[in-house]
């Protein structure tokens, strides 16, 4: 996820129960490009005991290939391609998931990596651009060129993060392709990947947005499998973790408005949970200080300390700027929330 899966938010989620491995921001690739310094820092410094992919964003063959050249030279579990995202700023320079409109180009870009790639090839795909024609032909793609794992987020492009999720079509692919499917769209909880799971048969679940929300959804995730309890959370514990991420991402040459407004994409997603009346959305979105939004902090979260922190959003508590309801003149202003 652009702008939030960096060094600092991966020792973050790595306090409260990593996932099974980590995918990077997405390097975009180009005739100019090189891996972008702040995301090889999240490759090399990992420290989480978690593997981290390198993901790349581009069509370019010669230049595909020659970042994937310097990427391996680094600690690298594998490498991914996204066919995903759908910010229109995005597809329109046709990479993410405005590959999905072409599939004889994204054929050509397959074919190259998989033969640059000695180890782990991934693929994020999306069911189509605006519609479905082309799924069979980019699943069997999949399996054409050899890849190792495959997560399909069961939305076309053009229908973003709105509506349901076609689980169906992951189900489909699951059938149809011969590596493991990772389900991702609004895998808001343990209980729903867990329901997801059961209908479509996936190997896994991927889970971007909603691990921003609550970041305990990974360890909530392994006891819900397993059969055990699952961890139930309280608005003092999101208190805590509000302030450990203010610590991990607090960079000493960023003005702090600007620290306060990038914290503001976080607590987009976890005031969901808060309160069914987006009140401490209101209030959290109107503050400019890091005084104002830890007062905010305390009067909604500390104050009522002992309260549940849901483990599903509340209806009708949107998480914007995200394109989860109608998007803007610029598409998403949050590119980067792609899972």
């Amino acid at each position: 996820m652009q702008d939030v899966t960096d060094l600092a938010f991966m020792r973050v989620i790595a306090a409260y129960g990593a996932p099974d491995f980590f995918f990077t921001e997405f390097l975009r690739v180009h005739a100019q490009s090189k891996p972008e310094k702040h995301i090889v820092r999240s490759i090399v410094e990992n420290a989480t005991g978690r593997p981290v992919f390198a993901q790349l964003i581009g069509e370019d063959l010669g230049h595909l290939q020659r970042t994937v050249d310097d990427l391996l030279k680094l600690p690298v579990a594998g490498i991914d391609l996204n066919l995903g995202c759908p910010a229109p700023k995005v597809y329109k320079k046709n990479v993410g998931g405005g590959l999905l409109r072409d599939p004889e180009r994204v054929a050509a870009i397959l074919a190259t990596l998989r033969a640059a790639v000695p180890g782990l090839f991934t693929v994020k795909m999306r069911i189509g651009f605006e519609d479905t024609a082309n799924f069979n032909r980019l699943l069997d793609l999949i399996n054409e060129h050899r890849v190792d794992l495959l997560s399909v987020h069961g939305r076309t492009v053009k229908e973003m993060y709105r509506g349901e999720v076609h689980y169906d079509f992951i189900a489909h692919a699951v059938t149809r392709v011969r590596c493991p499917v990772l389900a991702n769209g609004n895998i808001v909880s343990a209980a729903r990947a867990a329901s997801v799971l059961g209908t479509t048969g996936a190997a896994g679940v991927m889970i971007g947005r909603h691990a921003i929300r609550n970041p305990w959804i990974f360890r909530q995730c392994r006891e819900q499998f397993q059969g055990l309890p699952v961890t139930k959370l309280t608005l003092g514990d999101v208190r805590e973790y509000v302030a450990r991420l203010y610590h991990e991402t607090r960079d000493v040459d960023f003005p702090e408005k600007a620290h306060v407004n990038k914290m503001k994409k976080y607590l987009n997603f976890v005031g969901q949970s808060v309160d069914p009346r987006g009140e401490f959305l209101y209030a959290m979105r109107r503050t400019t200080t890091e005084a104002e939004l830890f007062a905010v902090c305390d009067r909604h979260l500390l104050d009522r300390a002992g309260d549940e922190f849901v483990p599903e959003p509340y209806p009708g508590v949107v998480a914007r700027p995200n394109c989860e309801d109608t998007p803007g003149p610029n598409g998403c202003s949050l590119e980067t929330i792609t899972a």
